[in-house]
């Protein structure tokens, strides 16, 4: 765990992203869903025996920087992520998880949602 904190700690917000690169095409990355607003595609580093993520072709770099035109967007990202989560029979359950700043141990600056799930969550989730 606190390998992911100090992550979040060096990140830097403003700088190219990762995920600015895989929507670029620059880094190859096997999609599992795709279409004019969003892309989704499976973790590197799954913390759940699903896990995926959903990401705005939108450069929006945290969810408290999102500006109110942003929320029709902002909701086709939960759709995308239900309906990935129907094709993958998560019929139990699921987590979405939006980390934001330092202190929500956010590690890159591109917004995105983690959806998990194939084991028991637990609460409080931090």
């Amino acid at each position: 765990m606190a390998d992911e904190v100090q992550l979040a700690q060096d990140a830097q917000a403003g700088e190219d992203t990762i995920f600015g690169k895989i929507l670029r095409k620059e880094i190859p990355c096997k999609f599992i869903y795709e279409d004019d607003q969003c892309v989704a595609f499976d973790d590197i580093n799954p913390q759940a025996p699903v896990h995926f993520l959903v990401i705005p072709r939108k450069a929006i770099s945290q969810l408290s920087k999102a500006e109110d035109s942003d929320e029709a967007l902002l909701g086709h990202l939960m759709i995308v992520a239900k309906k990935i989560a129907a094709t993958r029979k998560l019929d139990k359950g699921f987590r979405l998880v939006v980390n934001d700043g330092p202190i929500g141990a956010q590690s890159v600056y591109h917004l995105h949602i983690h959806v998990l799930s194939g084991r028991q969550m637990h609460w409080p989730p931090g």
